[in-house]
Formats: C-alpha cells, structure tokens, sequence
C-alpha cells in the first residue's frame, strides 16, 4: 500500500465505515491497515497528529467551530483524536442512540478526578454563577448535559448485557438446529450494538470528565466578587517608615554591600536569576532556619521535597503545566516539570492513599526550590529579586477532616501575620476576592509587606483554603471513626470521605530579603538585622558596606 493510499485511507474512512458494518469488524480492519503502514512510519514522522486529525474532522465536517459537539442525525462515523502518526487510525462506529452528542477530538484524560456530578447537576445555577464570578472558563450546563447522557447511555449498556446473558444462558440447554442458530445471531447482533455503545460511552465519559474537571472550586460567601481591587483589608500592621534621607531599593542595597550579583547570574543562567552572597546568603538561611524552628515548634513535620514533579500531579493540584502562559518548566522529552511550589509535592506525598481519622490533622512544613517562567512579567517592579525563575521558600501544607478546615485556615494566616510582625514590618492581610483566586482556593488570604525601594505593597505571602479540590483529583481519602454520624452504616464501616486541603507560605526568601533591606536601611548604606534573625546570623547586628 502506497503513502498516498494511507492517507486517503485515513482521511476518507466514511468509505468504508458504511452504517451495517460492525464495529469489531472496523476495528479489525484498522489493526490490518496499522500493520501495514509500519514501514511508512519514517516518512509519516515529519507529519504532526493534530494536522492528520484536523484533515479527518475537517472531512467528517467535524468543525471546530462547534465547540460544545457535534449533532448527529443519524448514524454518524466518529473520528478519534491520534495520539502518534504511526498509530492513528479513524474508527467508526454505529450509533443506535442517534442524538447522543460527541464533542471534538481532544486528547484523552490520562487521569480522573472524583467529581460528584449528581451534587454539580443538583447545584447547577450556583455553579455557573461561581465561574462567572471568577471570571473564568467553564460550561456547568454542558457538564449536566453530558452526565444526564452518560447516565441514559450507561442504563442502555446495561440492558444490552442483561439481554446478552439471556441469550447466552438459553443456549446452555438442548435447542433445535433452527432456535440455536437465531440465538446466535442475536448474541451477535447484541454483540455488536453493545461493541458500539460501550465505544460511545468511553468518548463521552471522557468527554465529561475533561469538561467537568474545568469548574472551579466554590467560593466562601464572604469573598468579594471582581478583580484585585475589590479585596478587602483583613489587617494592617504597623505603618510606613518616614526616612530622613532617600531611601535605596533593594538592588542598589544588595549590590553596595556585596550581597548579590545579578550581572554574573544573567551571564551564567540569564535574566530573572541571581546569586546571593556573604550576608545575603546567610539571611536566606537565617529565614529557613528562623521560620522551620518556630513551626516545628507548633507540630509541624518538616520536609524537604524533590525538584522535579510529574506533570499529572501538577495538574491534580490545580495548575496547568502545558497551558498558554504557564508558570511551569517543563523537562523536553519527559512528563516531569520543576516545581513552582512545595505545595504541590505535599499534596502527591498523599496521593491516592486512604488515612484514617486519628492521623488528621496532618501538619506539614516543606523546605524547597521553586521554579517559575514568570511569563509575562515586566516593568520596573519586577526589577531584582521581586519576581524571579528560581528561589528558596518554605511551605505549609495541612491536610485536615472537612469540618476543621476554615480553623485551620484562620491558624496559618495568624502564624504568617505573627511572623511579619517579629519581623517588625509594616504588612496588610487581604482577603482576595474571586477573580484573584486560582481553580483550587475556596479562599485566599494574601500579605503584602509595604517595600519603600518599590513604593508599593508587595506580596510575601498567601493562605489558601482548598477544601475537596485537590483531595477529590489526588485520590486522597481517609476513612472516619465509626461512630461518625455523617458516614456510618448499620453493620458497615463508614464510608470514605475526602478530606480538605490548605497551604500557606511561611517564608519565600527573595521577597523577605526585598522587604527586610529596604525597611532597615540606614543612612550610612548599612542594613540592620531584625533581632529574631540574629542568633540565626552569628550574632550579628547589623549589614555593614565592606569598607566598613
């Protein structure tokens, strides 16, 4: 067979998917012609799939444009997405549920989320309210139209193989010649409806968990609704220092008094990296070191985590590594990514395993390098450490029962404000309102420390209630006591219930280093040391230029 021939094999399958034949049959046919374009696959290599599959929808008048399905009428041919030139192939499939719709090719979830579509469909309108209020791109109406289908599609499967054990158990016994051979050919012709229905649940029980794992989470009644103007002040510490002379930003600082050098790191590694040195070096492990002590003190189990993570935890986690405009690196030829954040390397410690409620609440505190593209960031107040590809920070991550979550989440603002305020900086807490939280936060708290080199407020930290988000995609489950009233049953164990997730950033130190310099400056070009830092440092006081 002739490359020519492939391809009009491939884009012109309706030919031979004609509306009696079955699906086992294609199938069989699709296996003989991959068999055969095995030795073509070099020369079909420089060919992306997408193309191939844009060629195959394009001929099925499968459009894109149509981005909620496609109608069908009738019995239709069904164009799969390829998931490698070497491998494609269309399959077609009779459909008896003539109005059952099919989206676009897409790739298929190569995981699934333990998303309740009863409780999406029951609370539809409030859903498809949330995603408005946050500004962000979901269908709640296309989710409840495709589990509404799922469900009729799964009750028609189920009846075909109540049908086809019926048949199966009637020629067990003794049959004449003529009943046994019109039994045959009905477990045949069961046979191949079911072949097709069960081809058509598994697109669209793809379909829907691909749409439904695009809804975010809910969001607590007293966030505000809007953008990052509309957050409310939770409290305010302090006040702006009133210098006698013009104060310097962190930049000027850190490279007077020989703490930094962004000029050799933009040579080695380029922009938005940085080396720390002498005492710069020594502040950034006088913050671990500070911080991780005083949380191990409150019960936290510290860790240091890996570098690298697999893109499916990533994406579990909330975050999209493949995505327009992503923060993630990823790792060319593999499926890992580096970490933007130890949250997500907490959350993949206790995927897909089942706790019970003595070990909650889980308290956890993460040492780690975090990794980001910073894409789209620009202007004068990313300049130096502010915004930069790689840095140091320390993370808490608790993991507790549904009820507990909000105290938590009032336990690890409280803990990030007590820190801010040992460090005697001026900060306000803000309670974000809904376009300004990720996919996963039912609420997100942010601090932001007043930077003078910057003149603005700067955000050093943030708290995040997820609540089932993250637990219901990493499989995360714990089984309650059993007397629990919300999960027991006569002469059962309770059921397994997802518990809730938070995180907090306890220290990133880039930012810490911005704040800390540019609020202790002095008028020599000194910087003082806070006084909780300074057994951390050798007893040092104070960051003297090197003339000095």
């Amino acid at each position: 067979m002739g490359g020519e021939a492939i391809l009009f094999f491939e884009v012109r399958w309706q030919h031979y998917a004609v509306p009696n034949m079955a699906a086992s049959s294609l199938e069989l046919l699709a296996r003989s012609w991959r068999q055969q374009a095995n030795p073509l696959q070099q020369s079909f290599s420089l060919l992306h799939s997408k193309s191939l599959t844009g060629l195959c929808t394009s001929t099925l008048a499968h459009s894109r444009s149509s981005s909620r399905g496609i109608s069908s009428s009738g019995k239709k041919a069904l164009c799969m997405p390829m998931q490698t030139v070497a491998a494609a192939s269309a399959v077609a499939i009779e459909t008896p549920s003539a109005n059952l719709q099919l989206g676009p090719p897409e790739s298929t979830p190569t995981w699934r989320a333990s998303l309740d579509f009863k409780w999406i469909r029951e609370n539809r309108d409030a859903i498809a309210q949330n995603i408005q209020n946050r500004n962000t791109i979901a269908d709640v109406d296309l989710v409840v139209q495709l589990y509404d289908k799922s469900m009729a599609l799964n009750q028609e499967v189920a009846k075909l193989r109540t049908d086809r054990n019926r048949v199966a158990n009637a020629m067990k016994g003794k049959l004449e010649p003529d009943k046994r051979q019109e039994l045959v050919e009905e477990g045949k012709r069961l046979k191949d409806v079911l072949a097709g229905l069960e081809a058509e649940l598994t697109v669209l029980s793809e379909q829907l968990q691909r749409e439904g794992q695009k809804i975010p989470n809910m969001t607590h009644p007293s966030v505000g609704v809007g953008s990052e103007e509309a957050a409310t002040v939770r409290k305010m510490v302090g006040s702006k220092r009133v210098f006698e002379f013009p104060p310097k930003n962190h930049v000027d600082l850190g490279e007077s008094l020989e703490l930094l050098d962004f000029e050799a790191a933009a040579e080695v590694s380029g922009t938005k990296f940085y080396y720390l040195k002498n005492e710069g070096m020594l502040l950034e492990l006088a913050l671990i070191n500070w911080a991780l002590s005083e949380l191990v003190k409150k019960g936290f189990v510290p860790y240091s985590t890996p570098d690298l993570v697999r893109s499916s935890v990533i994406e579990k986690c909330g975050f999209q590594p493949r995505g327009l405009n992503t923060q993630v690196y990823s790792i060319e030829g593999t499926d890992l990514c580096l970490a933007g954040t130890a949250e997500i390397l907490m959350g993949g410690l206790y995927m897909d395993r089942i706790l019970t409620e003595k070990q909650l609440p889980l308290k956890l505190v993460a040492f780690s390098h975090c990794f980001r593209t910073e894409a789209g960031a620009a202007g004068s107040a990313t300049r130096g450490l502010y915004r930069v590809h790689q840095f140091s920070k320390l993370e808490m991550f608790v993991i507790c029962k549904p009820e507990d979550s909000e105290k938590f989440h009032e336990e690890l603002i409280s803990i990030e404000e007590d820190f801010f305020s040992s460090l005697g900086l001026h900060f306000k807490t803000l309670d974000m309102p809904s376009e300004d939280l990720g996919a996963p936060a039912y609420r997100k708290y942010d601090v932001e420390a007043w930077m003078p080199g910057l003149d603005r407020y700067g955000e050093v930290s943030s708290a995040s209630n997820c609540t089932d988000y993250q637990s219901r995609r990493l499989s995360i489950r714990y089984r309650p006591a059993e007397n629990d009233p919300l999960t027991s049953r006569k002469g059962k164990p309770p059921s397994l219930r997802f518990p809730h997730t938070l995180n907090a950033t306890a220290c990133a130190i880039p930012r810490m280093i911005v704040a800390i310099l540019e609020n202790f400056q002095q008028p020599d070009g000194s910087v003082l040391i806070p006084k909780v830092l300074q057994s951390y440092m050798g007893g040092k006081e104070v960051i003297l230029p090197k003339s000095q």
